[in-house]
């Protein structure tokens, strides 16, 4: 199913995001800071600082940018501590500027956030 999509260009962005995934079961919701490296409408990279067993589905929330929930299959496991995740759903141009506004990266120092645009 991934591999028909249209592939979407990355562009680099540091946001702190969290991943939220089922431990044990259904009984125990997890959740684990990260770094978001790279991003675009259909995944994005992921930096992760500390070393825990990933499942192959959770959910990703980005608070600066007040995205909730984003369902996310595991792509690719890095030896950098870096993961490659696909997003269930195409993020919308919106979405990804609100991402970009938030950032601290350098080349997203000029963005502003568009109150009219929905």
């Amino acid at each position: 199913m991934y591999d028909r999509e249209k592939r979407f260009p990355m562009e680099e962005t540091m946001n702190h995001v969290r991943i939220e995934y089922t431990e044990k079961g259904v009984m125990h919701m997890a959740s684990r800071r990260c770094m978001l490296r790279a991003i675009s409408r259909s995944g994005a990279i992921l930096g992760i600082v500390t070393q825990f067993t990933i499942p192959r589905q959770f959910c990703l929330d980005i608070p600066e940018a007040r995205i909730p929930r984003i369902g996310c299959v595991l792509m690719r496991i890095n030896p950098n501590d870096t993961i490659e995740v696909r997003f269930l759903r195409l993020m919308t141009e919106a979405e990804l500027n609100k991402v970009f506004v938030f950032s601290d990266h350098p080349a997203h120092r000029g963005r502003v956030l568009d109150l009219r645009a929905r």
